[in-house]
């Protein structure tokens, strides 16, 4: 692989990756969850020192593993293949393809919300519940496209990245900064005066008090929301094998990036609750809550040009995502853990097959139509594979501390300690109030097993 990506590049791709959906939308739920704008901050905010957290910590391993794989390159050299082919093999079947396709369909609903044709269309293929839309199709041809695109060589990905993540993140703050000037009522301070007390509200029936075991579900349910918009920051460690000077340039973009995004999410979650009272965010239309505070500030022109930054964020977000992920299957290939077919470089020196394996099975996704339902137990899953490879930090400090390392993790160990503490709590609050955020993904995890022994049997054959 030629090193092609520069710092700028880097955080590019992190900030890209990051920054779909789920800011524009997720925050409504969260309400709903809740009922309180202190308990919304607070939830946003120790998702945020999470992710900074976790950054950190994998900066030390890009550090100690500077090529492509990343995440499963680190789990694989600290706890061995059958570790990093689930992760991988999780990676592959939701995580990086689920995200695609959800992110793709949200580009394809906003796209509706300016072209109401889309909406209205009759579905081009039903059967019992199973339907396929126009919607759906938009969405797959999203996929197609920057598949196609990145398959041209890294300097089209890496170009269609840098500008739509700058464009987005100059839409993010041209939106915080206007709000703090276009809003005609100010409910902060109104949704800020429940403070500890929390209220659910999940139907629209009228908000209900609660406290104890039934507060601590909600919170968990809440986090789902803000960790899934604040995931795929790892994404640029799958590339590391073609970042200009990967053992510095990997973890400042990690850090850099991170810090950033999480301080867009804070500060448009400020505007929110500015602009609107507790129950226009719970219960914003399709839950755009974006759109709902644009059309506060600035009428029915505030929520086409709403629409069309989040057209600009799901797009650049699709990019990045398609760009990153398929050079972890070209990696897992050259173990003998993916298709082998995987492996080989197209003419741009890019894995142009597993770019397109990654498409495919993403747009396919849309198709199902249950990348929603999987989606549900993506941030469970996330959280369990990003505490394993901090973990990974620790471990390889006490079994490994001869290893060179060009950087070393901040404050620690009390910043892998922070994440673990709160990415503990998280799922063990989901596995006890929440278990349907749990199980499926446990199954998904486990059924990678014999995938794997499969795999390995067939290598051993050859």
């Amino acid at each position: 692989m030629k090193r092609q990506l520069k710092l700028w590049d880097a955080i590019m791709l992190v900030m890209g990756s990051m920054i779909g959906s789920g800011i524009f939308i997720v925050s409504s739920d969260m309400m709903r969850q809740l009922g309180s704008g202190y308990w919304l901050a607070i939830v946003w905010i120790l998702t945020a020192v999470a992710t900074v957290a976790a950054a950190i910590c994998y900066g030390e391993l890009s550090s100690m593993y500077p090529k492509a794989g990343g995440q499963y390159t680190y789990l694989t050299e600290v706890f061995g293949k059958p570790i990093g082919f689930l992760y991988g093999w999780s990676l592959f079947t939701v995580i990086q393809t689920g995200t695609i396709a959800a992110v793709a369909v949200a580009f394809g609903k906003f796209t509706a919300y300016l072209i109401p044709q889309l909406n209205d269309a009759a579905p081009i293929f039903q059967r019992g519940e199973f339907k396929i839309t126009w919607i759906q199709i938009l969405a797959m041809g999203v996929i197609l496209l920057l598949t196609y695109i990145n398959t041209r060589g890294i300097k089209s990905g890496k170009s269609v990245q840098s500008f739509f993540t700058s464009a987005k993140i100059i839409a993010l703050v041209l939106l915080i900064v206007g709000g703090l000037f276009l809003i005609k009522e100010n409910h902060f301070s109104e949704n800020m005066a429940y403070s500890w007390d929390a209220f659910q509200n999940l139907k629209g029936e009228g908000w209900m008090g609660i406290s104890g075991g039934a507060l601590m579900g909600a919170l968990a349910a809440a986090m789902v929301g803000s960790v899934f918009s604040s995931v795929a920051w790892e994404n640029v460690t799958f590339v590391s094998g073609e970042i200009v000077n990967p053992q510095r340039n990997v973890v400042r973009a990690l850090v850099i990036g991170t810090s950033l995004v999480m301080l867009l999410y804070i500060c448009c979650n400020y505007i929110y609750l500015s602009a609107l009272s507790r129950e226009e965010i719970a219960f914003a239309t399709n839950d755009r809550v974006a759109i709902a505070a644009a059309e506060k500030m600035l009428g029915h022109t505030g929520t086409i040009a709403m629409a069309i930054l989040v057209m600009i964020s799901t797009f650049g977000c699709v990019n990045g995502l398609a760009l990153s992920g398929a050079r972890v299957f070209q990696t897992m290939a050259k173990d003998g853990l993916f298709l082998k077919q995987a492996i080989p470089n197209n003419k741009y020196d890019v894995p142009a097959r597993s770019l397109w394996l990654q498409g495919i099975w993403a747009s396919l996704l849309c198709l199902s139509g249950q990348y929603g339902n999987l989606l549900d137990m993506i941030s469970f899953v996330i959280v369990i594979f990003y505490m394993i490879t901090v973990l990974g930090v620790i471990i390889q400090r006490v079994r490994k501390p001869e290893l060179e390392r060009s950087y070393r993790t901040f404050l620690f160990p009390i910043t892998p300690i922070i994440y673990l503490l709160i990415g503990s709590v998280f799922c063990v609050l989901l596995i006890i109030y929440k278990p349907q955020y749990t199980w499926p993904g446990f199954i998904l995890v486990l059924l990678g097993l014999p995938v794997y022994f499969f795999a390995r049997g067939n290598k051993k054959g050859d």
